[in-house]
């Protein structure tokens, strides 16, 4: 089970740092055959994943499937009747959560999606499954008997916002009843893309913050600037981006492109040395929704993205390793809570990010293009190296001190790099 440590700022599991890397396959439930959940798993273990984030009920924006399996009774698997329930569906998804648990994973589950909430932005496209307000304790109580053996993470929310009290005050009596049955697990919200505001009425229950960076091309300031709202502005808790641009995705509002291998990896490192220390979570545009080749895909809805690759493809995006890679910088340094250092950059963007190790012992530095990195203070007393990140090169470089300032000379690197400097 993860929980807080004593900084406030980062996790453990077992009494041991835990850097909280996920991979978001909301549809599981749903979409997957075990057998290619055996696979999943597999692929995702090799790649250093730790935690998987799934909604447990039906994915409003899933791709189609031919498994047929919901956990209410429905006639044309997208319109449900919250009457009774189908076990077969909650038995199966317990036994995928077991099969992840056997290979080391952490759980993420999302209890209540925001189209099954009135008054939420998803609900208003798509109205057709929002819950009665009597049913939630009942839903609760199943979510909790089938899944509480693992103890997980419990999301209450997906990707929601609160417009309104009513829609707040279901998340509220979600909250209320699984803190009641589940105390000792960890608990927070999934909310939507760019919100910059959670209702206070939550704060005191949540052990950590999920902001979502989103997948908005013309908003690629996001990752940083949410990092330091939760970081600087919230009580002092754990931050994640919790769902950065994915992998191959279509931005958003059907505008045309497709966010890359180095946008990611920018979204990831962005959030990261700007308050989001705790971990990062990514996403495979393919296998969030687990589409198949000539099957449907739902999210022509809502943020309108281009369609998916097949999941086969998605889940082999080179992305993936470069977050791996991410936890593993993490865990062989052995840095657990990243203090952003604001205004210490004299290159007059906030593209360059810049942090430190608690004890001081580390500085980064997140270069999304090439120049001279020009530090206010005198970081003599440190030796530099810089990463290539897109294939994990180590350079050497020039480095400079006069007039109580540090410069990191331009390498001959190519990509986005990382320079970490060590005191000596």
């Amino acid at each position: 089970m993860i929980t807080v440590s004593k900084n406030k700022r980062s996790f453990e599991r077992d009494k041991k740092p835990f850097f909280y890397l996920a991979d978001t396959v909301w549809s599981a439930f749903t979409n997957v055959s075990l057998e290619e959940w055996e696979y999943y798993l597999t692929q995702r273990k090799y790649q250093g994943f730790n935690v998987l984030q799934i909604n447990t009920l039906p994915q409003w924006d899933r791709s189609g499937s031919d498994l047929n399996l919901y956990p209410f009774p429905t006639e044309d698997n997208q319109v449900f009747r919250f009457s009774t329930w189908n076990q077969e569906y909650f038995d199966r998804a317990k036994v995928m959560c077991r099969m992840a648990a056997e290979k080391g994973f952490e759980l993420a589950l999302v209890l209540l999606w925001s189209n099954y909430v009135p008054d939420t932005w998803a609900s208003r496209l798509k109205d057709c499954n929002v819950m009665e307000y009597d049913f939630l304790e009942e839903l609760v109580d199943k979510q909790y008997e089938t899944f509480d053996e693992f103890k997980p993470v419990y999301i209450i929310s997906g990707d929601t916002d609160f417009d309104t009290d009513r829609s707040i005050a279901y998340y509220k009596k979600v909250m209320d009843r699984i803190c009641q049955l589940s105390p000792d697990t960890l608990k927070t919200l999934h909310i939507k893309g760019r919100l910059e505001e959670i209702p206070e009425v939550f704060l005191d229950q949540m052990d950590f913050y999920m902001y979502q960076s989103g997948h908005n091309a013309q908003n690629p300031a996001m990752p940083y600037l949410l990092a330091r709202r939760y970081y600087d502005e919230y009580p002092k808790k754990p931050v994640i981006n919790s769902e950065p641009c994915y992998e191959q995705m279509g931005f958003s509002r059907r505008m045309y492109g497709r966010f890359s291998r180095r946008d990611i990896r920018r979204a990831a490192w962005l959030s990261i040395l700007s308050g989001a220390c705790a971990g990062i979570t990514y996403g495979a545009h393919g296998v969030w929704s687990w589409h198949k080749a000539g099957k449907a895909f739902g999210s022509l809805l809502g943020e309108g993205f281009d369609a998916p690759m097949p999941w086969e493809d998605a889940v082999k995006f080179p992305g993936a390793w470069d977050y791996g890679y991410l936890k593993y910088l993490f865990e062989t340094y052995q840095w657990d809570h990243l203090i952003p250092i604001i205004d210490v950059c004299e290159n007059g963007t906030e593209e360059i990010r810049v942090a430190r190790s608690e004890d001081d012992s580390f500085v980064l530095i997140y270069v999304p293009s090439n120049t001279t990195v020009r530090l206010r203070g005198d970081y003599s007393g440190y030796r530099f190296i810089v990463i290539d990140l897109a294939e994990r090169k180590v350079l050497y470089p020039d480095v400079d001190f006069h007039d109580g300032k540090s410069f990191v000379k331009m390498h001959n690197l190519e990509e986005d790099v990382l320079i970490i400097g060590k005191r000596v």
